[in-house]
């Protein structure tokens, strides 16, 4: 395959996901800022928001304070702003479409009627009468594009380099939400029941905040069926990073790349696949007391800067030379 169209099909993958994952954080927070809480609190979550995506110097350029509507409106409908929806999903159609003949009719559809789609919801003024509602939608146009990809997509090299952009955008994108949610609590003691010596407000607090935390990942649901329990933060960490079987975690997402990076890679001992079978293995085999005992911080930031890594090893042995 030519690097030039595995590039685009890369892309076009990474930023329909990271599409999706703006969807989720900016969904949680909302939900989250309806709740009884402190100005501070609130402030300090929109910035969360901000700080996960590395945006919060670009949007103090433009914006005097930090409060909800100004922030959707950076992420969500200025084209300026690079990781907003509307720009990745342009980003993503356009990818697609300097590719079209790759795709099926399908895939390409998907991808130009989401395109058209979000442009005639953000006129019509759909976005302010339900932000949730409409991060919902970004949220099922994603999913669609995943199923249509695997359901008629050939699976040769096109698919794999897709599936591969895919999930080393999941796996930094988790690894963010994680390192900003849990240092925004300065939950020190990961050890101790939730709220275990505070008030009942405290207490009904944290389930909320970790409950946020979980249905943005869709991890709730695999939380109560996987524990059983109250949500313990440490618990809610060894989720989304190192259970292989939590479709958004850490482990399965370098599960899929390596699986995908090793169909594609002609070469079975070359550096990029040293590098991600060295990742992986340390999700598989890590301890979540151990990375605590190291610092939750410092592991997330130590492991974006490797996926960051991976991904400069695949630009430089697949695809076009200015993308590294």
């Amino acid at each position: 395959m030519l690097s030039r169209t595995a590039d685009h099909l890369f892309w076009m993958s990474r930023y329909m996901e990271r599409a999706e994952n703006t969807a989720r954080m900016l969904n949680v927070s909302y939900e989250t800022s309806l709740l009884p809480q402190s100005a501070a609190a609130a402030q300090a979550g929109w910035e969360g928001i901000l700080s996960i995506s590395e945006l919060l110097p670009s949007y103090r350029a433009l914006y005097k304070s930090v409060n909800p509507r100004d922030v959707m409106e950076f992420m969500v409908k200025d084209a300026d702003n690079p990781s907003s929806i509307i720009s990745c999903l342009r980003a993503a159609r356009e990818n697609a479409r300097a590719v079209r003949g790759t795709l099926t009719t399908e895939v390409w559809e998907t991808q130009n009627q989401t395109w058209l789609e979000v442009n005639r919801m953000l006129r019509s003024g759909a976005f302010e009468r339900d932000p949730g509602q409409f991060f919902e939608w970004v949220k099922f146009r994603s999913h669609l594009s995943r199923g249509v990809t695997v359901g008629t997509m050939l699976m040769d090299e096109a698919l794999h380099f897709m599936r591969m952009g895919t999930f080393l955008e999941r796996a930094d994108n988790t690894a963010r939400l994680v390192d900003v949610k849990f240092h925004a609590m300065n939950n020190d003691y990961f050890g101790m029941p939730l709220g275990g010596h505070e008030g009942e407000a405290e207490k009904e607090y944290d389930f909320y905040h970790w409950s946020a935390i979980l249905r943005s990942v869709s991890g709730f649901e695999v939380y109560r069926k996987v524990y059983r329990d109250v949500i313990r933060p440490e618990r809610v960490a060894e989720l989304l990073i190192l259970r292989a079987d939590m479709p958004r975690s850490l482990h399965a997402s370098l599960n899929e790349v390596m699986a995908n990076l090793a169909l594609v890679s002609p070469d079975p001992h070359s550096e990029t696949l040293r590098h991600a079978g060295k990742l992986r293995a340390e999700l598989a085999y890590g301890r979540i007391d151990e990375i605590l005992d190291t610092g939750l911080h410092a592991w997330l930031t130590q492991f974006l800067d490797r996926v960051n890594a991976l991904g400069s090893h695949i630009s430089r042995e697949f695809l076009l030379p200015q993308t590294v």
